[in-house]
């Protein structure tokens, strides 16, 4: 017994950088030099893991109205959501026929941003286009 503890004293001091300062366990005093009444102090090594909480996602709807053209809809959908044209024609059919589509999904901020895009772009051509977003 005594042979494996000199052993692993010289393992472990072979192994520690000559300036690196002593190894505090978790639980252990820094002043506690190793020696309690019971004999060496055994502390258990812990490693702090954080996790990343993933983003909420957020669905951008459209709502339809009678004022707004088909067209109009169609290059919205092109120009802030990326759609190709069959894709955009899709969504926008789907609007018209149940008064609400999904534009996309999207983290909280780039729903935001997107909405108010479409919001600010459909005031600027006079269309009261409603765009709003919801968790999905």
């Amino acid at each position: 017994m005594e042979r494996e503890i000199a052993i692993s004293s010289i393992i472990m001091t072979s192994f520690t950088p000559s300036h690196a300062g002593p190894v505090t366990m978790a639980g252990q005093d820094p002043d506690d030099q190793g020696e309690g009444p019971g004999g060496p102090s055994v502390g258990i090594a812990t490693r702090t893991r954080t996790r990343t909480k993933k983003p909420s996602l957020y669905k951008v709807l459209m709502l339809n109205d009678d004022y707004t053209p088909m067209e109009f809809v169609v290059h919205v959908l092109q120009s802030f959501f990326r759609m190709d044209m069959e894709e955009a024609t899709r969504v926008m059919l789907h609007v018209h026929q149940r008064g609400v589509g999904v534009c996309g999904v999207f983290s909280y901020e780039v729903a935001e941003t997107k909405v108010n895009q479409v919001m600010d772009f459909a005031r600027q051509n006079q269309h009261p286009l409603q765009c709003t977003l919801e968790k999905a």
